[in-house]
């Protein structure tokens, strides 16, 4: 797969024999969705959705075969450009399955060495504009209804490959449904579960990743489901409806927000993020951003979130030895994660690194903010945004002698230079804050593709606005787009009461 994304059809665009663009909604990762309608007035004759009649004249109100109304309408399309299964998604088309928790596409057009699906359009949202955390209960219903779907299309012969937040849509109601599936095979038997694992496996992942940093058992429960406890889409499936009244019963105030997103150029996030409850009274939340392209930087990101969570829940006996053993111990989860990045590099022969920042937050009022490279924290105070870490960076060094204000180091030809970042050196330097919180403060921990398209200004502008961090966290990944989405985009906020 290119890791550069086609460019988009502009508003105007005909598509196939039916659609016009009205514009382009979202971008994921190996996909661009569109709205579309059928109003082509380049065409004499319109299409009945209802019988398929195509020789109603355009100016009729009702169709000239079945009698229904004929009136302007809408469609999602779905543009991928990975070619891989296309064949396959194309049998599964043509099979035209009916299921609730399934939307299957009423149309598929090849433009431009890309696949087109086409789906009626009523309203519906996209995971992908969907912020962590959802509550236990939505996780759960989530969990059910995809393998539910997954469960169901295998018994009618169609192998799926991993669901993505991409193959979610929303409707008003909240209703998930399955959408423009990975279809990697379409047989005439039923595909056994057996052949799901993977399947099953990376929708644990994707459940874990919106559920809050407090529900524990949860994450628990879903971090076995990923090692393979609990194997197949059946075997998942019963244990999630065997906990699902304890589990869905945990609520949590709205104090969180997190989202990452591709953005608008490229085609790979290399972001990960992540976080985790230590104990009654810490938690922790980290952010990185890969360097070194497919297998290199998602692959040294994702590492880097693992191993600090992991090693901080293994030391959480020392959380109680007073603030230099929490501070040790925020440095000696770094230093593990460098080291562990560093030789999978050299296992692998690459250049892979990231860069790193994180918040250990005790007793809700003392923060340990560490970070390595460019990646940053923000304290949100009074409705004021203050830059807490300091950037690893060539244009901060010239920042700090003086030779370039920070208003020029954004626009700076050098400004991509990262002087330290987590797995390139063995054992890499740390800074470590300490900040007293206060009630109504908010933390903010981003990589550079909110700070680099956002002015601090209007960072500071987006939380005053709005005070649930979900909905502050979706609105500034909104806003990075506005600023040009070149990168990748991954923040989390904190909110302290």
């Amino acid at each position: 797969m290119s890791e550069t994304r086609p460019s988009h059809f502009p508003p105007g665009t005909f598509l196939g024999d039916h659609y016009m663009v009205e514009g382009l909604v979202r971008l994921a990762e190996g996909r661009m969705f569109y709205l579309v309608n059928d109003e082509r007035a380049d065409r004499p004759t319109r299409r009945c959705w209802t019988c398929g009649f195509e020789g109603s004249p355009r100016a009729a109100r009702i169709c000239h075969q079945c009698g229904n109304a004929l009136a302007k309408r809408r469609f999602l399309v779905a543009a991928r450009w990975d070619m891989a299964n296309a064949d396959a998604y194309s049998v599964f088309a043509a099979r035209r399955l009916e299921h609730p928790g399934v939307v299957t596409p009423i149309d598929l057009v090849r433009m431009d060495e890309q696949l087109l699906s086409v789906v009626p359009y009523q309203g519906e949202g996209l995971m992908v504009d969907e912020a962590s955390p959802l509550s236990n209960q939505r996780v759960l219903h989530i969990g059910q209804r995809v393998l539910g779907a997954v469960a169901w299309l295998a018994a009618q012969g169609v192998r799926v490959g991993p669901v993505r937040r991409s193959n979610l849509l929303i409707s008003p109601d909240g209703t998930v449904r399955l959408f423009d599936l990975d279809v990697l095979e379409v047989r005439s038997t039923p595909v056994p579960v057996a052949d799901l694992r993977e399947v099953v496996a990376e929708l644990a992942t994707l459940l874990r990743s919106y559920c809050h940093v407090r529900s524990g058992q949860l994450t628990d429960f879903l971090e076995l489901a990923t090692k393979g406890d609990f194997p197949t889409v059946v075997d998942l499936g019963r244990a999630i409806e065997g906990r699902f009244d304890a589990f869905a019963a945990l609520a949590f105030p709205p104090t969180i927000g997190a989202m990452s997103d591709v953005g608008l150029t490229r085609q790979l996030n290399e972001d990960s993020w992540g976080w985790v409850s230590l104990d009654k009274k810490a938690e922790l939340f980290v952010v990185a951003d890969g360097m070194g392209g497919h297998d290199g930087g998602e692959v040294a990101s994702r590492l880097a979130v693992d191993t600090i969570c992991r090693v901080a829940r293994e030391n959480t006996d020392r959380l109680g030895a007073g603030l230099d053993a929490i501070e040790n111990t925020l440095n000696d989860a770094f230093q593990l994660a460098n080291n562990t990045i560093k030789a999978e590099a050299e296992r692998k022969g690459n250049d892979m690194g990231t860069t790193l920042v994180s918040m250990l937050l005790h007793n809700n009022r003392q923060a340990f903010i560490a970070n390595v490279g460019d990646s940053r924290a923000y304290l949100f105070r009074d409705r004021t945004l203050h830059q807490v870490s300091v950037d690893h960076s060539f244009v901060q060094k010239l920042v700090d002698r003086g030779r370039i204000t920070k208003e020029e180091a954004r626009n700076h030809p050098q400004s991509n230079i990262l002087l330290r970042t987590v797995g390139t050196e063995k054992d890499v330097e740390i800074d470590i804050f300490r900040v007293e919180l206060q009630p109504g403060d908010r933390v903010l921990l981003c990589s550079d593709g909110l700070w680099g398209e956002v002015e601090d200004e209007d960072i500071g502008s987006i939380l005053a606005t709005y005070n649930d961090p979900r909905i502050a966290a979706r609105e500034l990944v909104r806003a990075s787009h506005q600023g040009g989405g070149k990168d990748n985009v991954t923040l989390m906020i904190v909110a302290v009461r």
